[in-house]
């Protein structure tokens, strides 16, 4: 599961931020996860329980933002909020939508101590 892997790469980006901005404990920690980002949410939280452990997120909450995807038809040039990367453009039906939002995940916001 490739979550465990995006949740050690979290508690990287945590712990950097600890060591520049000097502080001890994170209580909350806010993610993005785009909806096109083939995460899954229950997995990554589970993930995130099991490296947090001992660190210095050693019981924070996570808090998950979903972001929609989003995508441009490159024949008609309808932008829409799409489900599936290769969703059809419901204004033509085509299939060649580029996607222009919600592929990706980042650390939204940490609330620390």
């Amino acid at each position: 599961m490739h979550e465990m892997s995006l949740a050690e790469n979290v508690l990287q980006i945590i712990e950097n931020a600890a060591r520049n901005q000097d502080f001890h404990r994170v209580k909350t920690v806010w993610l993005e996860i785009g909806r096109l980002s083939c995460v899954e949410p229950d997995a990554l939280r589970f993930a995130f329980d099991a490296v947090m452990h001992g660190s210095i997120a050693h019981g924070a909450r996570l808090e998950i933002v979903e972001i929609p995807g989003r995508g441009v038809c490159l024949d008609c040039s309808s932008e829409a909020v799409i489900t599936a990367r290769y969703e059809a453009c419901p204004a033509c039906g085509s299939h060649k939508v580029r996607v222009t939002s919600g592929e990706n995940m980042r650390v939204r916001e940490l609330e620390v101590e």
